[in-house]
């Protein structure tokens, strides 16, 4: 009698579980791109706003007159490069946010592919020790119906 091959029942389950996990790792590393990018424009806004402060310095500091309307275009200039600032800080905020939910989610996702893989090898296991107690079990008859026939 022949052992059946082991077939997995779960295994598009398997699949679709490692297409979700590889998923993840891929909406993850979008994620953590975005993160970076977004730090490199906020360390361009800062440098922005501290040289258009400076530049307010300046301005405020030297001994000739300086118009009224001038000051006041420097500081709805410096309230406008604060205001840029103040939104990519924020953007930042939100994709920190997201990274940690796409890193959650990938925990979730490589946890029950995992689980699956190891259902798949334990039950692999169980299928090869089967069969080869099955092939003993053969081997065995056939050597006693050997030794039957030898002794008679």
């Amino acid at each position: 009698m022949a052992v059946p091959s082991f077939r997995f029942r779960l295994e598009r389950v398997r699949v679709v579980r490692e297409r979700r996990e590889k998923l993840a790792k891929q909406q993850l590393a979008e994620a953590i791109s975005r993160r970076s990018s977004t730090q490199a424009e906020l360390r361009t806004a800062d440098a922005h706003l501290e040289h258009a402060r400076a530049e307010q310095r300046t301005a405020t500091s030297e001994p000739t007159a300086v118009s009224a309307t001038d000051l006041l275009a420097r500081q709805v200039f410096l309230e406008r490069v604060e205001a840029q600032r103040h939104q990519r800080a924020d953007e930042l905020r939100q994709r920190e946010a997201e990274v940690a939910d796409r890193d959650a989610r990938l925990a979730t996702a490589a946890s029950e592919h995992e689980m699956l893989k190891r259902l798949r090898e334990r039950q692999r296991g169980e299928h090869d020790r089967e069969a080869a107690r099955h092939e003993r079990n053969a081997l065995d008859e056939i050597a006693a119906a050997r030794f039957g026939r030898s002794s008679a």
